[in-house]
C-alpha cells in the first residue's frame, strides 16, 4: 500500500509497510459483504434452471425423436455444451456466473464455460501452446477428479456385487 508525500508540490506515493495482521483488517474493512442466503438462493436458481433448460432438450430428443430417456441423454449434454460455449464466446454466460456464482458453475455447462473461456483468453498465443495448454489448466484436475471418482465407484460395485453385470448388459 501507498499514501501520498507529505512535502510541497510532491506528488509521489511512498510505500507503507503493514503486518499481516494489519492488512487483514484493512482488507477486511472494505471487503464487500456477501449474504450467503442470497449467494444460495441465486446458485439455486440459476443452476435449476439449467437442469430445467436440460430437462427440456432432452423431452426435446424423446418427442421429436422418439428416443428413450437414456438415448437422449447423450444428444442432451452435448446441446447444453453447446448452448454454454455460444453463451460464453458472446460474454454471457461470464455475466450469469459471476451474478450466479456456483450455480453456473456446477453444471456441465460451467465445465464447459471453463474450457471455452481458457481457449478464448489464449487464442492469441496459438493452438498449441496457447489453447492446448491452458484450456486445461482449469478443466484437468476436473477430468482427472472425475476419472479417478469413477474408479473408485466402480471398485467399490466390484467389490460389493452392486449392479452385477447381468443388470448393465440386461
Amino acid at each position: 500500500m501507498a499514501v501520498k508525500g507529505a512535502g510541497r508540490g510532491s506528488g509521489a506515493y511512498k510505500p507503507v509497510s503493514m503486518s499481516s495482521k494489519e492488512y487483514q483488517a484493512f482488507a477486511k474493512v472494505r471487503e464487500p459483504s456477501r449474504s450467503v442466503w442470497t449467494n444460495c438462493l441465486k446458485a439455486f436458481l440459476v443452476g435449476g434452471i439449467i437442469c430445467t433448460i436440460g430437462q427440456g432438450v432432452t423431452q426435446f430428443f424423446i418427442t421429436v425423436f422418439h428416443m428413450s430417456s437414456r438415448d437422449a441423454s447423450n444428444p442432451t449434454v452435448a446441446v447444453m455444451i453447446l448452448l454454454a460455449v455460444i453463451l460464453t464466446s458472446m460474454g454471457v454466460y461470464d455475466k450469469i456466473a459471476q451474478w450466479a456464482g456456483a450455480g453456473s458453475a456446477v453444471p456441465v455447462t460451467g465445465f464447459a464455460n471453463s474450457m471455452c473461456s481458457a481457449a478464448i483468453e489464449h487464442r492469441a498465443e496459438g493452438l498449441v501452446l496457447g489453447v492446448g495448454a491452458n484450456m486445461f489448466k482449469l478443466a484437468g484436475s476436473v477430468i482427472v477428479f472425475g476419472v479417478v471418482a469413477a474408479f473408485v465407484v466402480g471398485i467399490v460395485y466390484w467389490v460389493f456385487g452392486i449392479g452385477a453385470w447381468h443388470d448393465i448388459t440386461g
